[in-house]
């Protein structure tokens, strides 16, 4: 029987591993980003809050990538924190694809620390006096949360308690990362190069409407601009990018992302005896060699808002589906842990109404409740707007002088194009109403105390009648448009009025104008019954 020499069998064996190795290929840096923003679902408004964005973004890449033949493994370093690995997707690539993976790991003190414990390594112990270092081998043995313990031919020791100044010198054989990472399992059957796309979806950013509106002094017009402000909450920038953000109410259902492990303290778990002037200022835990292949960097910490520039140019608006899309003409950098504001639009002369509003509960006092100043017009170009309007915060202000004052800051919900607009700017104490109970009808007896609305009949088994009465006074020295809304509960009905009486959304409104001065009553009577329904005119 023939057989093969022990040195040739284990260069074959070295051989054949060789070939089922992968080889670890880095992609290039992106050559171009775009940036989709979708907003958080239950964002009502308020300021973005850079550690707690709720909403994700689509994100694409172009690179460049170098395939040699056989099993590689490409590298995507600098995704975002938050990627959702199993929706990425990669085009343009002329390989068979076989696995991907995402690592959160990224190099940090702590997790060189933890990466290290059982390894050998350097402790470096510099004496402040004279300066002069000792370099002592050893072996981490616990950390990094509960102190750190390191064992060497002297013994087992906490971190620091020698009293000298104490760091690591790590070597560079480490599997941590500078920035989270994206990788894929690829096989080709030759050499090549390609520019492929990577598209992928990240939790941690979102995006919000600010709206401006300064009102003309006589309350017939008002000038409104608005921002689009963009936030990114994770660790990756992503500069000259195509920045878009999409307006509307997403249906969507996903499980949590592992988050990056950017590493938390190192802890140096050590009390020594003596005072503080006994022991040295203390210097960084971990000194990097020179030759090391990562680059030890503190991370970036969530800063007050940092604001961009202006862009000259406004945002464009475009149908998507049932949703909108908002596209910045320029390229845009959306940094890490910053937000970036850019125009959403600009329009001067806009015609409103100034009206007066309350809304009661039917049959139910009031004591001098101030009417809020409501600002209408409708989104149509007719009324210089026309544009879809995303939902977000209005700050109001009116021209006073030469200066404009704040009167108020509140929501705007989503307005589609010739949709009506409403913006509250703020109670007024100059207007206000006082709703009573005027009279019970006698037990038994529903004959209305007041004439009976067009189409309404009372009801001889409902509960007795009620009539009340809406007192409203105007202190200020002009005449002013008033709307009461009347909120009926479930089994409640209108069934007479001395004002006329409109349904604006199902709700019960009494429309009138008020003059300087003047005070005005308005009184209407309901009736009870649980087989009346839902509250309103009528059943």
């Amino acid at each position: 029987m023939h057989r093969v020499p022990r040195l040739a069998s284990l260069v074959i064996a070295m051989i054949a591993s060789s070939t089922t190795h992968a080889h670890d290929v880095l992609a290039g840096a992106p050559t171009d980003l775009s940036v989709t923003i979708y907003r958080a679902p239950d964002r009502t408004g308020g300021a973005l809050a850079l550690n707690s964005l709720h909403g994700f973004a689509l994100i694409s890449e172009t690179r460049r990538i170098s395939i040699p033949a056989g099993e590689s493994r490409i590298r995507f370093e600098g995704v975002a924190d938050g990627i959702d690995s199993a929706s990425a997707i990669l085009t343009g690539l002329p390989a068979e694809v076989m696995e991907r993976n995402r690592d959160a790991r990224v190099l940090s003190p702590a997790s060189l620390v933890a990466r290290s414990i059982g390894r050998r390594l350097e402790l470096v112990r510099t004496d402040p006096k004279s300066g002069a270092s000792t370099h002592v081998l050893g072996t981490i043995r616990s950390g990094p949360d509960g102190g750190v313990l390191f064992e060497s031919t002297e013994g087992i020791e906490a971190l620091r308690c020698s009293g000298l100044a104490e760091s690591f010198i790590f070597s560079g054989d480490s599997d941590l990362g500078s920035t989270p990472t994206l990788s894929t399992l690829v096989r080709s059957s030759k050499p090549t190069q390609a520019m492929v796309t990577l598209s992928y979806l990240s939790r941690q950013f979102d995006w919000a409407a600010n709206y401006v509106a300064t009102i003309a002094p006589d309350g017939k017009a008002m000038d409104i601009g608005a921002w689009v402000t963009l936030g990114n909450g994770n660790h990756t920038s992503f500069p000259a990018a195509h920045a878009q953000v999409v307006a509307g109410r997403l249906n969507r259902e996903t499980g949590g992302v592992e988050p990056i492990d950017a590493g938390g303290s190192v802890v140096a778990a050590c009390w020594p005896s003596g005072n503080t002037s006994t022991i040295p200022a203390a210097k960084p835990l971990i000194e990097a060699p020179s030759q090391a292949r990562y680059e030890l960097r503190q991370m970036a910490v969530p800063a007050p808002l940092a604001m961009a520039s202006a862009r000259a140019q406004l945002v464009q608006e475009e149908q998507l589906g049932d949703l909108k899309l908002y596209r910045v003409p320029d390229r845009a950098s959306v940094s890490s842990h910053q937000v970036k504001q850019v125009r959403l639009l600009d329009r001067e002369g806009v015609p409103v109404q100034l009206v007066y509003t309350a809304e009661l509960f039917a049959d139910r006092p009031v004591e001098a409740l101030p009417l809020r100043r409501t600002l209408r017009t409708r989104n149509d170009a007719a009324h210089h707007l026309g544009l879809a309007l995303p939902s977000g915060e209005v700050l109001s202000f009116e021209a006073y002088g030469d200066a404009p004052l704040l009167l108020s800051e509140s929501p705007l919900r989503d307005t589609a194009v010739d949709e009506e607009v409403e913006i509250d700017t703020g109670s007024s104490p100059d207007v206000r109403l006082r709703a009573v109970q005027e009279a019970l009808a006698p037990s038994g007896e529903v004959k209305p105390l007041l004439p009976l609305l067009p189409g309404v009949a009372a009801q001889p088994t409902a509960v007795p009648a009620k009539v009340s009465r809406v007192e409203i006074r105007n202190a200020r020295d002009s005449a002013i448009d008033l709307e009461i809304i009347l909120r009926m509960q479930n089994g409640v009905r209108l069934i007479a009025a001395d004002h006329e009486v409109a349904d604006r959304d199902g709700k019960v409104v009494f429309h009138l104008t008020l003059a300087a001065g003047d005070t005005s009553t308005i009184r209407y009577q309901t009736e009870h019954g649980p087989e009346l329904g839902v509250g309103g005119r009528s059943r």
